[in-house]
């Protein structure tokens, strides 16, 4: 896994013919700031459906990627991880979002929404819908959860110090069952409006 979570870690195949890291990182940041503003621009009474989650990622990542928007059709493996594989998305991804719309209707108290929360970020990175930016679009897709919750936009983790590495740890733990520490770095990061 590369030191950054936000960017590509190598020169894909894109539609640009880009073979430059850090021009392809440039363009791809752009995309996903792009994304965010559009979830900020939701409703926040909108229905998570799989039209959104797709929008969202194409938003993210079309200027460069055919894929972008399109459940991935490969598989793919994820450090320790291996997600399931490509014929099981697309039923994976509408379990998870049945779960997810049931868990925010019913999300009353703080520690439904830090379940809710939770189950947002870590199921969708699990499953790995997409052949890339899994990562990055499961923290937007946690971020428009917060909103429609009532909460700012959360950051996980910020760039300095160990804090990259310290989520990673809490991806890998939430691996093995134990969410303890990703759920610390979410209600350190919850902060209502």
């Amino acid at each position: 896994m590369s030191d950054d979570t936000n960017q590509t870690s190598y020169p894909e195949e894109n539609k640009l013919g880009i073979t430059d890291k850090r021009f392809i990182n440039e363009i791809e940041s752009k995309g996903v700031a792009t994304a965010e503003y559009f979830i900020f621009e939701l409703d926040t009474d909108i229905i998570i459906s799989s039209q959104l989650i797709c929008e969202i990622h194409r938003i993210a990542f079309s200027e460069l990627y055919e894929w972008a928007g399109k459940w991935r059709t490969v598989s793919v493996y994820v450090g320790n991880l291996i997600p399931p594989e490509p014929g099981q998305v697309v039923q994976l991804m509408y379990q998870y979002i049945d779960n997810l719309n049931f868990k925010l209707i019913n999300s009353k108290h703080t520690q439904d929404h830090l379940d809710c929360l939770i189950f947002a970020h870590y199921e969708f990175v699990r499953i790995h819908p997409f052949n890339n930016g899994n990562g990055r679009t499961a923290r937007i897709l946690m971020n428009l959860v917060a909103l429609k919750l009532g909460y700012k936009p959360l950051e996980l983790y910020h760039r300095q110090g160990d804090n990259r590495n310290i989520y990673i740890n809490a991806l890998r733990l939430a691996d093995k069952g134990n969410f303890e520490l990703l759920l610390n770095l979410i209600r350190k990061e919850l902060t209502p409006f």
